[in-house]
């Protein structure tokens, strides 16, 4: 990859260099032949002005005489009179020669005029290219122009020497100029090699390669942007995948939640329904089954109703619909009212009911209804599953800006294996024994979003045929509801 980058930048760099030595070589030759035309002409010129003196002097001015200077002078020499008639030429006979009296010769007609002229064009008598020079000639027996030519020839070799010069002395000059041009091709082309590497790692979804350029150069600040944009699509592409995970344990928990609600609704429907039909088929006027039947009928009635109740409480505080009136309340008091509600429960199952105080004055800012209903859930659990001549208790302790309260109980306790998940919407230790005592499976699940409001903790310590305590935190004051965690971590030992 770096040599093909290479490659075209040299290439480039090389036909940028062509294309000037192209230029100077088309400039250069033109200013050198013209600056050598202008300089050959004013030679010319003075020469003319001294053939012209020539032809005032004894014997004047004959063809011997012609030929002789013009060689002296290094070209070809005219004489002609102002009405166009070649008195005499060096290189031709002036008697077979046309009238010159004509605007194909520019420099005669300014030479007439008293100026002096010039001209480049091929001859009509030799058919060779001259830089023809004429001026003014004042005669005693007529009045005319001296010109002098010289073959175009000559100048261009001249020229060409000149160009040949300059075209040495401009490559030598651009060979520094290709080796710098060479050294910055590979430079850039390892810079962009570099770039294009990084480029692809980042199109395979290697967000976390990045370009190793420093300095403040553009390439420099490329490579900074480059790492920059990585980054960014680094943390949005873990984003995705966090959001992907959650919406996928949603979807889980979601399909788990109608699997549940569709199970739990299925046993008791179908049970009333079963003895619904027996009683209409019958057994309505038989003494011994129909209120039986109608007692069944009307257990799962209730526990219809629980369920429902239950998923209706359950989805107003996940959906933040749940309305709390938060106070100031004294801890004491709320154990009291709790334990006082389900006493009558527990005496008819000879479960004593203890309470341990917490420090006088102590208070948490609370919602009183959600507190009673997860002493409510706590309690009822504990009395379930806890048997004759038990005991369970209530109580309260301080814990930093929290308090901590507890629900102990000394029944058959909780597997180690099921503590993680026993805050999980339906998920129950005992199945058959929960459906039995009328359990929904979701009071657990309550308590933890309605401690969750108060942005305090739940935990559970438990052994097996030891007993189980559940403890809830609630804080003191507002200002610890300030950062309040929705989807708090439960803890268990």
């Amino acid at each position: 990859m770096t040599g093909r980058i290479f490659l075209k930048l040299i290439a480039g760099l090389l036909c940028l260099l062509l294309l000037a030595l192209a230029m100077v070589d088309y400039f250069a030759t033109e200013v050198a032949r013209n600056s050598y035309i202008q300089n050959l002409t004013a030679q010319l010129a003075g020469k003319a002005r001294i053939l012209a003196l020539s032809v005032g002097q004894p014997g004047g001015l004959d063809a011997d005489r012609a030929r002789d200077l013009a060689r002296a002078a290094g070209g070809r020499v005219t004489v002609v009179r102002s009405d166009g008639k070649v008195v005499v030429d060096s290189d031709a006979d002036a008697a077979e020669m046309e009238n010159h009296r004509t605007s194909t010769r520019p420099e005669l007609l300014a030479a007439f005029r008293g100026e002096v002229g010039s001209n480049q064009r091929t001859s009509a008598t030799l058919g060779v290219r001259f830089l023809y020079v004429a001026v003014p000639l004042v005669h005693s027996s007529f009045q005319g122009a001296v010109r002098i030519a010289e073959p175009l020839s000559e100048i261009d070799r001249e020229a060409g020497r000149v160009r040949a010069r300059i075209l040495a002395s401009t490559i030598a000059a651009f060979l520094p100029a290709i080796l710098i041009a060479a050294l910055l091709a590979r430079w850039i082309s390892s810079r962009f090699a570099t770039i294009m590497t990084h480029a692809g790692e980042l199109a395979r979804g290697n967000f976390r390669a990045r370009l190793d350029i420093p300095g403040s150069s553009e390439f420099g600040q490329l490579a900074q942007k480059l790492n920059d944009t990585a980054e960014k699509l680094e943390q949005t592409v873990e984003q995705l995948k966090l959001e992907h995970t959650e919406l996928e344990k949603v979807e889980r928990i979601r399909k788990d939640f109608v699997i549940n609600v569709s199970h739990e609704l299925r046993t008791p429907l179908a049970s009333i329904q079963g003895y619904t039909e027996t009683l209409m088929d019958g057994a309505l006027d038989d003494p011994e089954y129909n209120m039986r039947f109608l007692g069944i009928i009307r257990h799962n009635a209730e526990r219809l109703a629980r369920l429902t109740a239950d998923l209706l409480t359950l989805s107003r505080i996940e959906q933040q619909r749940q309305n709390l009136e938060f106070e100031t309340h004294p801890v004491n008091a709320l154990i009291r009212e709790a334990v006082d509600v389900v006493r009558p429960i527990a005496e008819k199952s000879s479960i004593r009911l203890e309470t341990e105080a917490a420090p006088d004055g102590a208070v948490v800012w609370c919602d009183v209804e959600s507190v009673s209903q997860v002493l409510s859930n706590l309690l009822d659990n504990a009395i379930k599953y806890t048997p004759s001549n038990g005991a369970i208790t209530v109580g309260a302790h301080p814990a930093g800006r929290f308090v901590e309260l507890y629900v102990r109980d000394t029944g058959s306790g909780i597997p180690a294996e099921d503590l993680p998940r026993l805050f999980e919407r339906f998920y129950r230790v005992d199945k058959a024994r929960s459906r039995e005592m009328g359990g929904t499976g979701l009071g657990l699940s309550i308590v933890k979003h309605l401690v969750a409001l108060h942005n305090g903790t739940v935990r559970v310590e438990s052994r097996v045929n030891t007993g189980s305590t559940f403890y809830f935190t609630l804080p003191v004051s507002e200002s610890e509801l300030a950062s309040k965690r929705l989807n708090p971590e439960f803890t268990v030992s």
